[in-house]
């Protein structure tokens, strides 16, 4: 091994939409912390996409730089097995003393997480926004009743507090961080639930939001709008239509309130990492497995085979460790959650031991360029008669009609084109949807951002769309396998 290999966090949130940051100009929004590393220390990528809607596709595309198309990972329930690469088996292969500590959602529980982590911190906590959220719901017949919203929590923001999830695991870490010895590299894993449904936080967070300066959702869709049928269906199911501006404003900033307690949370890790002297050594990454719609559409949640920028945009900042060249600030690049496995093994020098896709950010973090990709890809979705990929397993999502997760999980459990697969092609200008067994989109982002004119029967976009589907044909010839580095005899 290398000697003087950086340590590394990697701080992963859940929900978290890319334009709920200071930095990115959403005046709402407080994130001091993350705002302040990318004035010294750091990259944040305003184009930042995942390659899947829900956590864990996700999850097992950025641990291994495969897209959820090379083995399957299309729903919550089919994770990582053991014959596939994951990025923190890789790092406690090469030395890492590696530390997790928060959800899972990619690899199967059973099997346990020896192979992954040297420590899997699992302390006994509270669900205090969960059980606030079920004590506030109310009739199931009001509207609101499926809008996650729970508002202000009580106790403040500390372990003595609110000693929740998050606060534990952020704790934990901390703690683990000040008293770890140096003799091994040290990767702390902290994949956390907020700012995720419901959605609730407590002082000083809950008040930091002015209400005034939080945007409105971008306005539901109608059967006419292009949209897919899983945005509509959901939209419907949600029954927020006539919930009311100040609600959804409320909504939205309890989500930033959220959002603003994790950026607090790292400036924690941060605290302790300056403590024990490990900062400048030490390599961070902030990103989110996925984003949310948050009221957009008429949605608050997610799916599966919807990838609206909403729920495709998220935060990714890099901050390198000592001696890796980086010019602070924020890049406009074209960047994917593929691509962060590629830059860890790019900055520890790292020979990849699977083929995978992933490109590494090392050059851009540097300022030496600021071209990366001509296009992002997400997908999700299933085929008809695939009932192993329904999600049945959370069978109350599907028989509960009071359950939360019920307006998406009725549709998934349709045969129709609600859950059909589909894949978006994003440029810098244009997005293309390709969908099985509906209406394709076809969106000009630069006219109309907010993605609400489906394009994709108009004579003037037929070049693009050729365009389009050619770059979509390239991509899955590209990336359609992953041959094995070993070879067998004959």
């Amino acid at each position: 091994m290398p000697p003087n290999r950086p340590d590394i966090v990697i701080f992963v949130a859940d929900h978290y939409r890319g334009e709920a940051l200071g930095h990115m100009g959403n005046p709402a929004v407080h994130t001091p912390v993350l705002d302040r590393l990318v004035e010294t220390d750091a990259v944040s990528f305003r184009n930042a996409f995942c390659q899947a809607g829900v956590c864990t596709p996700s999850r097992c595309s950025f641990m291994t730089g495969w897209y959820p198309h090379v083995r399957g990972h299309r729903t919550l329930f089919h994770m990582l097995r053991d014959d596939e690469p994951m990025l923190l088996r890789t790092l406690k292969q090469a030395g890492y003393f590696v530390w997790w500590a928060g959800k899972n959602d990619v690899v199967p529980a059973q099997h346990g997480f020896e192979k992954y982590c040297d420590v899997k911190y699992s302390p006994r906590v509270s669900r205090a926004a969960y059980s606030f959220w079920r004590r506030k719901r109310g009739p199931s017949d009001q509207p609101g009743f499926f809008s996650f919203l729970a508002g202000r929590l009580d106790g403040q923001g500390d372990a003595d507090g609110l000693y929740d999830h998050d606060w534990a695991m952020v704790l934990g870490a901390a703690e683990h961080i000040k008293a770890a010895a140096k003799a091994r590299p040290l990767c702390i894993f902290l994949p956390l639930i907020s700012p995720g449904g419901p959605f609730a936080v407590e002082e000083p967070f809950f008040s930091m939001i002015d209400r005034s300066k939080v945007p409105l959702p971008v306005s539901r869709p109608d059967d006419r709008s292009g949209k897919p049928a899983m945005l509509r269906g959901i939209a419907r199911n949600n029954r927020l239509s006539g919930w009311g501006e100040e609600n959804f404003r409320e909504l939205r900033a309890v989500y930033y309130g959220m959002c603003s307690r994790l950026d607090h949370q790292l400036g924690l890790i941060i605290e302790a990492l300056k403590a024990s002297g490990r900062y400048d050594e030490t390599a961070i990454f902030f990103f989110s497995d996925h984003a949310a719609y948050v009221g957009d559409y008429g949605v608050v949640d997610l799916s599966q085979n919807t990838f609206d920028d909403s729920l495709t945009r998220v935060p990714f900042l890099i901050k390198p460790p000592a001696g890796t060249p980086v010019r602070p600030g924020v890049r406009d690049a074209l960047v994917e959650l593929v691509d962060f496995p590629a830059t860890v093994e790019d900055m520890l020098q790292l020979e990849p031991r699977h083929t995978h896709f992933g490109r590494s950010l090392l050059p851009v973090i540097a300022g030496r360029t600021d071209e990366h990709r001509d296009a992002v890809f997400a997908e999700g979705g299933r085929l008809h008669g695939e009932r192993h990929c329904m999600e049945l397993e959370y069978a109350p999502g599907h028989q509960d009609p009071t359950d939360i997760w019920y307006p998406r999980l009725i549709l998934q459990a349709g045969e129709g084109g609600e859950h059909g697969k589909a894949v978006m092609c994003r440029t810098a200008r244009h997005k293309y949807v390709r969908r099985l067994y509906e209406q394709d989109e076809l969106y000009d982002l630069a006219e109309d951002p907010m993605e609400l004119n489906n394009r994709i029967g108009d004579p003037a976009m037929r070049p693009v769309l050729a365009e389009m589907k050619d770059r979509l044909l390239k991509f899955f010839v590209e990336t359609c396998d992953a041959v094995p580095h070993d070879t067998d005899r004959r």
